[in-house]
């Protein structure tokens, strides 16, 4: 009996140490794998937070180069019309000094005018004088 059952024992032993040893590798194989694809996934996630970091550099300095454009474009905007604005009040300014010297000079005229008049009333020797200032400004 020894014979005839330790050969099949010893083979059933022997093919479970080999199922053993077998599911053994399989399952290093697996922790390897598993090891390889952990430091694969954590070098991609590296990676992936490189180029997200990456990314928000990029947009933050063209972020900061558009509000730097705006900026420049409204204080330039900003000189034109305080310089439009300028300009319009010195138009405004030489208008009415223009306009007041126009006034001062028809109001001089006017005085001159009721002065002589009644210079002229009083006598005719002031009348022979404007009369001949007259007659020399239409020869000129």
């Amino acid at each position: 009996m020894g014979r005839f059952a330790f050969k099949p024992i010893q083979a059933a032993l022997k093919q479970r140490e080999t199922d053993i040893q077998k599911s053994l590798d399989q399952a290093k194989r697996a922790r390897d794998e598993m090891s390889t694809l952990k430091s694969e996934n954590e070098k991609l996630l590296r990676l992936a937070q490189e180029e997200r970091m990456k990314i928000l550099k990029e947009a933050n300095e063209v972020k900061d180069s558009i509000i730097g454009e705006a900026k420049e474009k409204a204080k330039a905007e900003a000189q034109k019309i305080v310089a439009n604005a300028k300009q319009e009040i010195e138009h405004q300014r030489m208008a009415a000094v223009t306009d007041v010297k126009n006034q001062i000079g028809t109001m001089a005229i006017n005085i001159a005018e009721k002065v002589m008049r009644k210079e002229l009333q009083a006598g005719g020797e002031q009348e022979r004088l404007v009369n001949s200032l007259v007659n020399e400004m239409e020869l000129n």
